[in-house]
């Protein structure tokens, strides 16, 4: 009687709802069969224009990365961020990337060297090997025959001239400049642009108008000319640093004819400058000022600025200021800044916090390298990284980082081919035979045309 009611119940069931899934017996098998019936997935990639990176370390896939190509559609900026501890793979990753990205015709890169061994940066190698000059800047010069960046070099308009002043000596400073030292700098300002014609105005011409200021800026605030001596002393005693103290043979004379701008590939050496020292991010800001009115044009040419210990500028609320615009300014005409810094905490906790946060939220790139799992946390929670790559940072092995491109989130090996190892890794005691794989890099690239 149960099997006729289970029929018609059945019978019935088809009829209002179809007919029921045809039901299987159990099978048994193994994971390595049943593995076919889950087929592997991975998250989609930033497609195939660009340069190469690595692979993928969960797919397998190919990655490649290009900043140019990416934005306006997967990236709202082009600025990026390189993150972790020493000795995980950062360098390698920096100078490869300048190197890939070389091989294309429409490519320009500007590289602040600032570590270093033997008298010499950490970029030397790559400047040996494609035939470049770096530009080697050293306070420790005594033979007058080194490199000068003049602040207040004619192709600097007159504002930026006078903005890259104020943060010259807040910086040595560490404090704002005061209303009334400042109505005194911009009036010795006025006086020298006005009066300097047969040579470039320098330093020195400034901090003479500042000491013996004319009787024209005391007149036009019914001042006495005393008062507006005293308000420009402090800042005659600051630039006096960089004309004739610890910081002279950099920026006290006309900028040094010679270095070409155009380029492929332009490295500042700053190897020789006490990285702990004011004079870095003063230099630094020099420098940035420097290149963005004489370096950025709208010429349809691909600009990467790759900036070493970074947190020389995020640190420093009045430099993070001056590149922030640059960053700004720098995005309408194809300028790809990349920073490298080791710790977030090193920036975010600082006196700069708003601008290092300003700096932070332009850069949609951030590569994250291997860090401690303190910092990892505290690095995810600022940039918004999801739990598993935060859990996953602290056991990344060296060439192994994560990296979030707008949010699309991968682990990523770096691979470095055979021509590129003897340019890339620096080692003090490079041995001969070291040596001459870098010369025959240099062949390698030589024969390939640009792409």
């Amino acid at each position: 009687m149960s099997g006729i009611f289970s029929l018609l119940t059945n019978g019935f069931a088809s009829f209002v709802f179809g007919k029921p899934e045809t039901q299987r017996l159990p099978v048994r098998t193994s994971t390595g069969q049943a593995q076919a019936v889950y087929l592997p997935t991975a998250a989609p990639g930033l497609g195939d224009s660009g340069v190469i990176i690595g692979r993928e370390v969960y797919s397998g896939k190919g990655y490649v990365y290009d900043p140019f190509q990416l934005y306006g559609q997967q990236l709202p900026a082009p600025h990026w961020l390189v993150l972790g501890e020493s000795g995980n793979g950062k360098s390698a990753l920096e100078k490869t990337y300048v190197l890939r990205q070389l091989r294309f015709r429409d490519r320009q890169v500007v590289v602040l060297d600032a570590q270093g061994e033997d008298g010499v940066g950490e970029w030397n190698h790559i400047a040996e090997a494609l035939g470049i000059k770096p530009v080697r800047l050293d306070p420790t010069d005594i033979t007058g025959a080194g490199v000068r960046l003049n602040p207040l070099d004619p192709a600097i308009t007159s504002t930026g001239q006078l903005a890259l002043l104020r943060t010259i000596i807040e910086v040595a400073m560490g404090r704002p400049l005061e209303e009334r030292a400042g109505y005194a700098l911009k009036a010795a300002h006025v006086h020298v642009v006005r009066t300097v014609e047969d040579r470039q105005p320098i330093l020195p011409d400034i901090v003479d108008a500042l000491r013996n200021p004319t009787q024209e800026s005391a007149d036009l605030l019914s001042l006495d000319l005393a008062d507006v001596r005293i308000w420009g002393l402090d800042v005659a005693l600051v630039l006096d640093r960089l004309v004739d103290g610890d910081l002279k043979n950099m920026f006290e004379g006309p900028t040094t004819t010679g270095i070409d701008l155009d380029a492929p590939l332009i490295i500042f050496d700053l190897s020789h400058i006490d990285r702990n020292s004011i004079a870095m991010p003063i230099l630094m800001a020099i420098v940035g000022v420097w290149l963005e009115h004489t370096w950025i044009r709208p010429d349809r040419v691909k600009r990467i600025f790759l900036v070493e210990e970074a947190w020389h500028i995020i640190n420093s609320p009045f430099v993070a200021q001056l590149f922030q615009r640059l960053l700004k300014f720098g995005r309408r005409l194809g300028l790809s800044f990349v920073a490298v810094v080791h710790h977030l905490s090193d920036v975010v906790d600082g006196a700069a916090a708003k601008e290092a946060a300003a700096i932070l939220k332009m850069a949609s790139t951030r590569t994250i390298y291997m860090q401690k799992a303190e910092e990892a946390r505290a690095t995810g929670k600022v940039l918004g990284l999801p739990r598993w790559a935060v859990e996953i940072i602290p056991t990344l092995t060296p060439g192994i980082a994560v990296w979030d491109v707008n949010g699309n989130v991968q682990v990523v090996k770096h691979l470095i081919t055979e021509t590129e190892r003897p340019m890339v890794y620096t080692d003090r005691a490079m041995t001969e035979e070291a040596v001459e794989e870098r010369v025959r890099a240099v062949a390698a690239l030589a024969e390939d045309a640009p792409v």
